[in-house]
């Protein structure tokens, strides 16, 4: 293959293997090839064999480690947004395939505006969200395992007298009620048994992770400064800094809460109506979800703990009278607008406003030479402190009962 007219390259990446095609200069397909994952270092001497030019890759599942495999073969890997490369293929009228996807890809990089790429999260920002999304997934199963508890009560007939079942106590009746089990069958003991083991091992798992995180937070002295805000706990802390990443790739907060889809969104059409409800108004749902959940879900303990916050929800919400997930959304918002200007002035969040410096004193005026004091022409109205309070209908009258 002819490698020194390359000028960038476009690589499809799946399962078992990639579709690449090399472009020159002028835009020619230079060549296409096929790579084979089953052999790793077969597929590294061909990576390191490719000249050193830009690659763009589609942000689909698999493309992690194939960006860390070019970027150790020397290449300069980019990642393109699937959902924009999609419809720019629809909107073109192009069938899809293996090759014309890669053909695809080669043709994005000499696009003037980046429209298409996305950030390329580097492999420590990768590790940080694969213990969030393990625990994630462990408090999932989890709460599967008490439903499936709740639900082979309920199918016997079973009242609980505690609050919380999986509590110390709650714990306590399961266990005596698996083992001596007058009111269920032997089968019905053998799974509630087989739940509740599979239960303390899924909190041991959850209970290790969770010190994992709480140890990784106190390490970073970005997750300290989240955690400053109210309503950031440690594993919120954490979920931002894995999904948000480096707080400097932001231009301000705005494009943070942006990124994190929060930013409210119109879809109007017509005619408006000033004095109606906006119609239309929604907040993005395509993107870092997790990352608009973990600021939700601090913006409600940062209501019920802060001040400031609370009154951005009863402003929004007429003191919570309507709309209160929209005030929760709204709450969330100045949180990432907030906590991106604590990161970037590397300054904790503090309640209090600080203290205004008291001004200097007025530097005296130069005296002015005597004027010859006018004549005062005589009037009817009343003298200057008198004026702020002629303002009111009560001053006014007082006022013409005065002249009269």
């Amino acid at each position: 293959m002819e490698t020194q007219t390359v000028s960038h390259m476009g690589l499809d990446c799946h399962k078992n293997f990639s579709r690449v095609t090399a472009r020159d200069q002028q835009g020619r397909v230079a060549w296409r090839g096929r790579l084979e994952h089953a052999d790793r270092q077969e597929l590294r001497r061909v990576l390191a064999s490719w000249p050193k030019v830009p690659v763009v890759l589609e942000g689909t599942f698999g493309w992690g480690w194939m960006s860390d495999e070019l970027r150790l073969a020397g290449q300069d890997p980019h990642l393109a947004n699937c959902r924009k490369v999609a419809a720019w293929r629809d909107a073109r009228g192009m069938a899809k395939s293996n090759k014309l996807d890669a053909d695809l890809l080669s043709e994005l990089w000499p696009e003037r505006q980046r429209w298409w790429e996305i950030w390329l999260a580097p492999p420590e920002v990768r590790d940080q969200r694969e213990w969030l999304r393990y625990r994630m997934t462990l408090v999932r199963w989890q709460t599967g395992l008490k439903n499936r508890v709740h639900a082979t009560l309920h199918r016997h007939g079973i009242v609980q007298p505690h609050s919380d079942l999986f509590g110390k106590r709650g714990l306590a009746f399961l266990q005596e009620l698996a083992r001596d089990g007058g009111q269920l069958r032997d089968s019905t003991r053998g799974t509630l048994s087989g739940y509740l083991r599979m239960l303390a091992q899924v909190r041991q798992q959850i209970a290790a992770v969770t010190r994992e995180l709480r140890r990784q937070v106190r390490r970073s002295p970005a997750g300290e400064l989240w955690r400053s805000l109210p309503g950031v706990s440690f594993v919120l802390a954490y979920t931002i800094l894995a999904e948000a990443g480096p707080i400097t790739r932001f231009k301000d907060g705005r494009h943070l809460s942006s990124y994190g889809l929060l930013a409210p969104r119109a879809d109007d059409s017509g005619d408006e109506d000033p004095t109606a409800k906006p119609v239309g108004r929604h907040v993005g749902h395509l993107g870092r979800v997790t990352l608009k959940w973990a600021f939700i879900a601090a913006a409600r303990g940062a209501v019920a703990r802060s001040g400031y916050f609370r009154a951005i929800f009863d402003r929004r919400t007429d003191d919570g009278a309507r709309d209160r997930q929209r005030g929760y959304i709204a709450v969330a918002r100045e949180l990432s607008r907030v906590g991106y200007s604590c990161l970037k002035n590397q300054r904790r969040f503090v309640e209090q406003r600080p203290q205004r410096p008291e001004r200097p004193e007025p530097m005296p005026r130069a005296a002015e030479p005597d004027r010859p004091a006018a004549a005062a022409a005589p009037t009817n109205r009343p003298s200057r402190p008198d004026v702020r309070r002629a303002r009111s209908p009560l001053g006014r009258r007082r006022e013409r009962e005065c002249v009269s």
